[in-house]
C-alpha cells in the first residue's frame, strides 16, 4: 500500500477514535439511574470571578446510588456550588450542611429513561456523522494522490470498511448506554 495512502487512513481512523472518545464523555454526562459524579462534569463555578469546572474547585463523590456529596476546597465556596449546580439545569436541588454539598438523586420516571434514550440516540448520531465526515474527508484526500484508479478505489474501500467498523461501535456503545438508562 502507498504511504500516502497509509497516511490518509492513520489520520482517518484517529479522528473516528476521537468522534468515539467523544461520545463516550457525553454519554457518561446522561445519566442513567444511579449517581455518579460524571453527572457534574458540566457544572461551572464561579471561583474568584472566573468560571471554573466543579472538579477543580470540590472533591466530588457519589456515597451511595442516590447521593452525591460536594466537599469543596474552602468552605466559602458553598454557596457558588449550589448556585453552578442549580445554573447548569441538571434537574437536581442541591442542600449543604455548612461543610458539604448534598444532592439526592431522585430515581428516575419512565418518560424521563425515555428522553435520556432519546438524547443518548442524538449524541450517538453526532459521532457517526463525525465518522461520516472523516470518510468524506479521507476520500477527498484519495482523489488528489497520484495513484493508479485501482489503488483508488482500493484505498476508497478500505475507508469505507473502518467507517462501518466504527458506525458498528457507536452503535453497540448506545445499545449498552440504553439498556443501562432503561434498568430500573
Amino acid at each position: 500500500m502507498n504511504e500516502d495512502v497509509t497516511f490518509i487512513i492513520d489520520t482517518t481512523k484517529e479522528s473516528m477514535d476521537s468522534a468515539i472518545a467523544h461520545l463516550t464523555k457525553q454519554l457518561l454526562g446522561i445519566r442513567a439511574g444511579k449517581a455518579s459524579p460524571a453527572m457534574l462534569s458540566s457544572v461551572m463555578v464561579d471561583y474568584y470571578g472566573s468560571q471554573t469546572p466543579l472538579a477543580q474547585v470540590a472533591n466530588v463523590n457519589s456515597t451511595d446510588a442516590r447521593t452525591i456529596t460536594i466537599q469543596p476546597w474552602e468552605k466559602s465556596m458553598i454557596g457558588e456550588i449550589e448556585k453552578g449546580i442549580l445554573v447548569a439545569n441538571l434537574g437536581f436541588n442541591p442542600m449543604n450542611n455548612g461543610e458539604s454539598v448534598i444532592i439526592n438523586v431522585p430515581p428516575l420516571t419512565e418518560e424521563r429513561r425515555r428522553e435520556l434514550v432519546k438524547q443518548s440516540k442524538v449524541e450517538a448520531e453526532d459521532a457517526k456523522v463525525g465518522v461520516r465526515n472523516a470518510r468524506q474527508d479521507a476520500n477527498k484526500e484519495i482523489k488528489k494522490l497520484d495513484i493508479s484508479d485501482d489503488a483508488k478505489k482500493n484505498a476508497e474501500i478500505d475507508v469505507q470498511a473502518l467507517t462501518d467498523k466504527y458506525v458498528k461501535k457507536i452503535d453497540e456503545i448506545l445499545v449498552v448506554k440504553e439498556k443501562e438508562i432503561m434498568t430500573v
